[in-house]
C-alpha cells in the first residue's frame, strides 16, 4: 500500500478512540471528528508545493513562501462535510466543490446525485470523506474530477479499510491516501470493522 499514509499522532489517536466509542453523543462526536479534521489537515497540507516570496516587515525585508497553486476542497456529501470546516480554517482562500454520492445498500455501488466543482485544472484538490470503506464513492468522485481536468488529487479520510485502499489504488494509482487508521476489514454490509459506525449519521445525529 505504497500510496497510503497512516498519520500517527497521539492527539489524533485519542480523538479517534472517542469517536469509536458507541456511547459518545452527537455533540461530542462532532467535536472530536473536527478535532481529527484539524490534525489531518495539518498533515495533508504538508505536501503542498510552495514558492519563495519577499515581504516587508516593520523593520526590514524578509524571505517567506506562498502556495504554488490554488487549492480546492471537495467534500463527498454528506459525511465529508464534517472535514470541510477544519480544512477551510487552515485554507481560507481555498475554493470548494461538492460531490454527492449515495450508496445503493443492495449492490454497494455509488450513485452520483450532485457534482458542482470550480475549475480544478490547475489546483491541488483534496477529496474529503471520513470513511474509505468499499472505495466506490471515492473512485467515482475522482473519476469525475479527472474528467473535469484535475491532475493533482489527494484523498483524506479518517478511517480506511484494506479493500477500500486497494480499490482506490487500482483505479487511481497516483493518488496519495492519508488516513488516521487502517482498520481490519469490511463486513458483509460494506462497513469498516471495527470502524465507528456511520460517520454521517453519528455526526448529524440522524
Amino acid at each position: 500500500m505504497k500510496n497510503l499514509t497512516v498519520i500517527e499522532h497521539p492527539l489524533l489517536a485519542r480523538a479517534l478512540t472517542r469517536l469509536r466509542d458507541q456511547s459518545t453523543p452527537p455533540q461530542a462526536f462532532r467535536h472530536h471528528l473536527q478535532e481529527c479534521g484539524r490534525l489531518l489537515a495539518c498533515e495533508a497540507t504538508r505536501f503542498l508545493d510552495s514558492r519563495p516570496v519577499r515581504v516587508r516587515t516593520p523593520l526590514a525585508l524578509a524571505s517567506g513562501v506562498e502556495l504554488k497553486r490554488p487549492v480546492t476542497l471537495v467534500p463527498v456529501l454528506r459525511a465529508g462535510l464534517a472535514l470541510l470546516d477544519p480544512f477551510r480554517e487552515l485554507l481560507p482562500e481555498a475554493s470548494i466543490g461538492f460531490v454527492g454520492q449515495r450508496r445503493d445498500e443492495a449492490t454497494l455501488h455509488p450513485e452520483t446525485y450532485l457534482f458542482k466543482v470550480p475549475d480544478v485544472k490547475k489546483a491541488d484538490v483534496f477529496v474529503l470523506d471520513p470513511m474509505l470503506a468499499t472505495g466506490g464513492s471515492a473512485v467515482s468522485t475522482m473519476d469525475l474530477l479527472r474528467k473535469h481536468g484535475a491532475r493533482r488529487i489527494r484523498l483524506v479520510c479518517l478511517l480506511a479499510s484494506p479493500e477500500g485502499v486497494e480499490c482506490v489504488t487500482r483505479a487511481h494509482p497516483d493518488v496519495p491516501i492519508l488516513t488516521a487508521a487502517l482498520d481490519r476489514r469490511l463486513n458483509d454490509r460494506g462497513y469498516i470493522v471495527p470502524g465507528l459506525g456511520d460517520a454521517g449519521d453519528r455526526f448529524f445525529g440522524t
